[in-house]
């Protein structure tokens, strides 16, 4: 059955199969154990590494003075997520393009099993991209270092055998424009969401208890230190509070 993306080793010096190629071929030259890790990582460990930042920037969101945005932000990152893998059953249908090794014995599979899947475009770097470009719309140091891994997915994928480059970088694309474009319309949606929760008995999900509100709607962290003072301080003459501290 012919293909949208042709075969990529159906001409001499295709730059997709030799890239391709040019990393599997480090698999061949490496020890069984490296194999392995770069298998699993491939696989397990770089999704999971990434649900780690994830539950990192959830923390750190609940802890900001704008905590309900945050989280709403944060919550956007799986929702994209799954809504690139819906975009991309149509789409892998569409192209209908085998695993490289299906056409290309030759090359060194580390990931057995994928024989009957499609190629393009890469669930796992789709995963991985989604996840980086949301959480980078909410922290930049998290984000960039989902980044970092989403980049090391790719690499992995071409590492095992199990994707072309092009494939790779259609996960990529396709994630980033799922995030970005409907980020709006996800925010407008998940913002109002968080911002009920908060006032509900599930208000830690969405707001760290150290959190007080302040005018306005916003929220900042009360220092332990003015806190004790006021118990110290209670049947003594108060000073005339700032606004900020009757707002607390």
């Amino acid at each position: 059955m012919p293909t949208l993306l042709a075969d990529a080793g159906a001409g001499s010096g295709d730059p997709d199969l030799g890239l391709l190629k040019a990393v599997n071929g480090l698999a061949a030259d490496a020890p069984g154990w490296l194999d392995s890790l770069v298998a699993w990582t491939a696989e397990y460990g770089i999704l999971l590494g990434l649900a780690a930042l994830g539950l990192t920037a959830w923390l750190v969101a609940r802890r900001r003075p704008d905590a309900p945005v945050a989280v709403a932000g944060v919550l956007w990152a799986p929702l994209a997520v799954a809504i690139s893998e819906l975009a991309n059953l149509p789409i892998s249908q569409l192209v209908d393009r085998p695993r490289p090794f299906v056409s290309h014995p030759e090359l060194d599979v580390l990931v057995p099993g994928k024989e009957d899947t499609l190629s393009f475009v890469s669930d796992h770097s789709a995963m991985s991209m989604g996840i980086a470009v949301a959480l980078f719309l909410v922290n930049r140091r998290l984000g960039l270092a989902a980044g970092a891994l989403a980049l090391l997915q790719g690499f992995c994928r071409l590492f095992v055998g199990v994707h072309y480059p092009t494939d790779v970088i259609g996960g990529y694309a396709l994630a980033t424009a799922v995030v970005l474009l409907l980020a709006p319309i996800a925010m407008a949606v998940l913002v109002p969401l968080c911002h009920a929760l908060s006032r509900t008995a599930l208000r830690p999900l969405v707001v760290a208890r150290s959190v007080a509100a302040e005018p306005g709607g916003r929220r900042s962290a009360v220092p332990a230190g003015r806190r004790a003072g006021r118990r110290r301080g209670r049947g003594e003459p108060q000073p005339e509070r700032a606004p900020e501290d009757l707002a607390a």
